[in-house]
């Protein structure tokens, strides 16, 4: 059931929906950030993989730029899980608690100038003259290198995909437009999220007791909800999923705070 509430979200607010999957799974199962990290980043990867095979058919991500990001969170997602394995439970969960405000924030702002139009000066990377390449060079490299990087940190550490590194990175120093950026986006969160959950299938962190039926509820979810999709407004969605978001990060810290005065 969890699994499919998810995947509702999932299909009607994007990929980045699955960042509420790990602090759910902490309340319904009493797990810790470290064990439902790993569970999440599976239904990050699976949810952001079919929506990049759509890109692709529709050519419009661009792979080279996500195969250099994809590879510089590849190395660091093992490091994120290593590390969600050392730190005590409470800072990671207030680690999360803060990027779900952040994204919440993020995607309310955005809900409320989603018609404004992006002016790009000079970006480091800029397509060429009939635009179908990027146009590399030191500082586009080097931009793209850096948000792998923590990118794919953060996906280990916390079970996340990334996106909400990503996507800000690539509208910052590319002229993409929105849809190749999202759809270059959903291919690297795939293929981090892949590395991933590699990784913590070899440190044995992997829950696959919880992560078999709750993957199979969140792709149920999303045949599901994808049927109803288009009858409601994005905006309106966005505004949606930030008010649950920051609710789900209220309860984080009160959790926190609870178990720390009175458990």
């Amino acid at each position: 059931m969890l699994g499919s509430f998810i995947g509702i979200v999932l299909a009607l607010t994007g990929a980045g929906g699955a960042i509420i999957a790990v602090p759910l799974l902490m309340f319904s199962l009493h797990l810790t950030v470290a064990e439902a990290a790993p569970v999440g980043l599976l239904a990050v990867g699976l949810s952001a993989a079919i929506g990049a095979l759509l890109a692709f058919k529709q050519k419009i991500v661009r792979y080279r730029a996500a195969s250099l990001i994809a590879a510089m969170g590849a190395l660091t997602a093992p490091i994120g899980i290593w590390a969600a394995q050392q730190l005590p439970n409470a800072p990671l969960t207030l680690l999360f608690a803060c990027v779900l405000i952040y994204v919440a924030i993020r995607m309310f702002h955005q809900s409320l100038h989603e018609n404004d139009v992006r002016i790009m000066a000079d970006p480091p990377c800029w397509l060429d003259e009939i635009g179908e390449r990027l146009v590399w060079n030191i500082p586009c490299f080097r931009a793209l290198a850096f948000s792998g990087t923590m990118a794919g940190f953060l996906s280990g550490l916390l079970g996340v995909g990334g996106g909400f590194v990503i996507v800000p990175t690539l509208k910052k120093v590319t002229n993409l437009n929105t849809s190749f950026i999202l759809a270059t986006s959903l291919a690297i969160i795939a293929l981090v999220s892949l590395a991933g959950v590699v990784s913590a299938i070899f440190i044995g962190t992997l829950k696959w007791s919880i992560a078999f039926p709750f993957c199979g509820g969140t792709i149920a979810g999303m045949l599901v909800g994808r049927l109803f999709a288009d009858r409601f407004a994005e905006h309106r969605l966005q505004q949606s999923f930030a008010i649950l978001a920051i609710s789900v990060a209220i309860g984080l810290i009160v959790k926190v705070v609870w178990n720390a005065f009175f458990s």
